[in-house]
């Protein structure tokens, strides 16, 4: 697995990222519960998303890709938590990987690219929800220091059914 970690580079997200980061995006909203969005995006309407994160400040965009062709494998970012004036030193982070990047270390690259990235900025948590069933992300939070809060029960519907969203925090 180590040789396969160090074939992948993370930098911040950039414009010429957007196809492949939609696409990426779209695949959770086709086949998985793991995102609430229902309808596929196009480039252009996931334009504004891109141009919310910044390469400084606490709303961040990284992307993980290939050393060799440069082909994007998942991306992370921290986002506005709530957005009331009071939640402005709060975020709410997550991470996407292409279907075939999983079990591979990416999302870790991924996470520890966008806390260090943080680490000089004023924020004081990061909260992660994440629909139920999904052992791997909630293993990947732990161990990046996120603790559970506690679970929205069938505060979703998607596919025909209602889904569970555990909540997680991380101190920054």
């Amino acid at each position: 697995m180590s040789s396969e970690r160090t074939e992948v580079q993370v930098r911040p997200g950039a414009e010429g990222d957007l196809d492949a980061l939609t696409d990426i995006y779209n695949h959770y909203v086709r086949e998985t519960p793991i995102t609430f969005d229902t309808v596929i995006f196009t480039p252009e309407e996931r334009r504004p998303w891109l141009l919310s994160h910044p390469e400084d400040g606490p709303y961040r965009l990284m992307v993980a890709l290939t050393r060799d062709s440069q082909r994007i494998l998942g991306y992370a970012t921290s986002s506005a938590f709530r957005p009331k004036p009071a939640y402005g030193t709060s975020v709410e982070v997550t991470i996407y990987l292409s279907p075939d990047a999983g079990g591979r270390g990416v999302g870790t690259l991924l996470y520890k690219s966008l806390f260090e990235a943080l680490a000089d900025e004023d924020v004081h948590r990061a909260y992660a929800g994440i629909a139920q069933p999904n052992e791997a992300s909630a293993r990947l939070h732990e161990r990046f220091g996120f603790r559970h809060v506690g679970t929205y029960r069938e505060v979703g519907r998607k596919f025909g059914r209602y889904w569970d969203v555990a909540w997680y925090e991380k101190e920054l």
